[in-house]
């Protein structure tokens, strides 16, 4: 195994997501209806049923406070758009990208370690994957906006190759490792921390995205592609981005036409809930420093990690400062610790 295979990303066919050439009608432009027939997905391109961490059938549990959140987001600004333009800001320039680039990565201190591509060619906003044998940064023009673009640098560097480059130094960097410490899955606490560090320091810090997401899967799991495409303009007038989510929730599936989903973009509320429900009692500088593990085995875990040289990302530096923040995310999207408590009872 090499070192970047220990850092836990993915290689570049699994995760860039081009749209198959043929496989996928283009997406409506911006102010289009509904497609007029669903997209066909070819299975040479898009795997069948759930990827690896994916769950078999969705999840509900936390569909309420997704709800409450899109709500929260509505009442507060309107439209979706109108909350993308007060939050996101405007849309940056190359130029600008590669300057916000440089001095997050000079925070971090891995300038020259991780490759840059910016691209229009993904689903997802922006993705850390291995290509040539590099970790490399693909990043979204159509998401690179003048106050989320650092939000992205800390879920993508700040998060997932930070402690992927701890990993490394782990005794459970390899598969066999994982299976010798008994260590449960780690991506629900990887994600949730990613996405929270999204919305970290922001003054109104809302998990729209990780929710609209949970959404789309709960309800691509009863419709078709064009009634979830319908379904969405309750909360997305931009036609765009509305095809960006379907698609999303119904990757893999061959007939489209039909109820099912893709439902491993639930992860992201799922493990948001369960870190800010055991807020209190996670140690965070430890869990980045262990690698790829679930919040749930750090405790066990302390005494056979190795520390030393390990990273800790610049904004978990001040503690207070980041507990918080986390305070505050629960608060702006109307989470209650009794609510949590029900959701997630030890």
């Amino acid at each position: 195994m090499t070192g970047l295979q220990k850092l836990g990303l993915p290689e570049k066919q699994h995760v860039h997501e081009p749209l198959p050439p043929g496989g996928l009608a283009p997406a409506p432009r911006h102010g289009a209806g509904a497609p007029q027939r669903p997209p066909t997905f070819r299975k040479s391109c898009w795997r069948e049923g759930p990827a690896e961490g994916a769950a078999a059938r969705p999840s509900g549990g936390g569909h309420r406070p997704a709800i409450r959140i899109i709500h929260a987001v509505l009442e507060k600004y309107g439209t979706y758009e109108s909350f993308e333009v007060a939050t996101g800001g405007r849309l940056l320039s190359k130029c600008q990208i590669w300057s916000v680039i440089r001095k997050y990565m000079q925070k971090e201190g891995c300038v020259g370690e991780v490759v840059v591509q910016l691209t229009d060619d993904l689903l997802s906003q922006a993705v850390m994957m291995v290509e040539d044998s590099r970790p490399t940064l693909a990043i979204n023009l159509s998401g690179a906006r003048q106050y989320w673009l650092e939000g992205m640098l800390r879920h993508e560097i700040g998060t997932h190759y930070i402690r992927g480059v701890n990993n490394t130094r782990q005794p459970w960097h390899s598969s066999e490792g994982r299976k010798q410490y008994s260590l449960k899955p780690a991506n629900p606490t990887e994600e949730g921390l990613a996405s929270l560090h999204s919305v970290l320091f922001r003054k109104q810090p809302f998990l729209w995205r990780a929710a609209l997401l949970y959404y789309t899967i709960h309800q691509a799991s009863r419709l078709s592609f064009s009634a979830l495409f319908r379904d969405l303009e309750q909360y997305v007038q931009d036609a765009g981005v509305r095809w960006e989510y379907c698609v999303r929730a119904k990757r893999g599936q061959t007939d489209t036409s039909q109820p099912g989903c893709f439902s491993k973009d639930q992860v992201y509320l799922d493990g948001i809930l369960r870190i800010l429900r055991h807020r209190q009692t996670i140690d965070f500088p430890l869990l980045a420093a262990l690698g790829k593990v679930s919040y749930e085995d750090v405790n066990r875990l302390k005494k056979f990690g190795v520390l030393e040289k390990t990273r800790i990302p610049h904004f978990m530096q001040d503690l207070e400062r980041y507990m918080k923040q986390l305070d505050h995310i629960v608060t702006t999207n109307r989470l209650n610790e009794k609510e949590l408590e029900q959701l997630l009872p030890d």
